[in-house]
């Protein structure tokens, strides 16, 4: 999430032309969104870093808690 508020921050910068980003290209800004959308769709969920496995690791922690003490009794 930081990633992608440092872009619209630089798209904002360079876009009203603000000190020496009025200098900066708009490339070094697409090439950051290229790296963000990469990161976000491919690598995140190939290196298992998205929420979505720690959710389901949670689930089946909670599952075996109630598991457990619905059998004690």
């Amino acid at each position: 999430m930081p990633m992608i508020l440092v872009i619209i921050a630089l798209c904002g910068l360079r876009y009203f032309e603000v000190w020496k980003f009025a200098l900066l290209s708009w490339w070094w800004i697409i090439g950051l969104m290229v790296f963000a959308f990469v990161w976000f769709e491919f690598l995140e969920p190939m290196l298992g870093l998205d929420k979505r496995k720690a959710h389901d690791e949670d689930e089946k922690r909670r599952k075996a808690r109630v598991k457990q003490n619905f059998d004690k009794k």
